[in-house]
């Protein structure tokens, strides 16, 4: 399976600024609006079903012993062609 990054973006920001960018992300999402991400000259909207699978992780990478760097991981993914009308929970 290939991999294709339609959008990239890391930078440091304070933690505020993330939940600022979290809450704008869920408001899309509550909404039923399209998300778009954007960031200098980089854009994608995407258009998630009401449906999604959502995954949320915490990781340590590094070694067994010393420091590591700690991460919170959240994905949202879906089909590429889903509809609603395709999804459902049985």
């Amino acid at each position: 399976m290939v991999e294709t990054v339609l959008f990239e973006n890391e930078r440091v920001l304070d933690r505020s600024a993330v939940a600022d960018y979290l809450r704008s992300l869920a408001d899309s999402l509550d909404e039923g609006s399209d998300v778009t991400l954007s960031a200098g000259d980089q854009s994608v909207t995407l258009a998630p079903p009401s449906q999604v699978e959502f995954e949320v992780k915490a990781e340590r990478e590094g070694p067994a012993e010393g420091n590591g760097e700690l991460s919170i991981e959240v994905e949202l993914e879906w089909p590429e062609h889903a509809t609603d009308d395709e999804l459902s929970i049985e």
